[in-house]
């Protein structure tokens, strides 16, 4: 497998399992403290037909902003989180300012790491 070279800052963040407002919410309450390689009018979108959709987005988390308040999700989402240490943990600060955050995997690796966490309305 080949191995992609990101910078150390970027997360890429996956969610699962959930509705595109819900996935728009998260990504939302991402740019309000992230720079994001997608524009705010970017809204998530269903794709045709009954398959499972995921929904993509990379933030930077050299500069953090701000930490959102509580946003309200219409069901829990499963968020997966990929990147260097810091920086997943700096986007998990910033989700956990916003929902609860419940720890579902880690996997380790030499510079990164990915988590899975659910997502759910405080």
């Amino acid at each position: 497998m080949k191995s992609v070279n990101r910078p150390v800052d970027e997360v890429v963040v996956a969610l699962t399992d959930g509705a595109k407002e819900d996935a728009h919410a998260v990504f939302g309450v991402l740019r309000t403290a992230f720079a994001c390689d997608r524009a705010a009018d970017d809204v998530p979108r269903d794709v045709a037909g009954r398959r499972p959709t995921v929904w993509l987005a990379t933030f930077d988390a050299a500069h953090p902003g701000g930490k959102p308040g509580p946003v309200r999700l219409t069901a829990p989402l499963t968020a997966t989180l990929q990147g260097g240490y810091s920086a997943v943990d700096s986007v998990r600060g910033t989700l956990a300012s916003a929902f609860t955050v419940h720890d579902i995997g880690t996997a380790f690796g030499d510079q990164e790491e990915e988590i899975q966490v659910l997502l759910e309305s405080r």
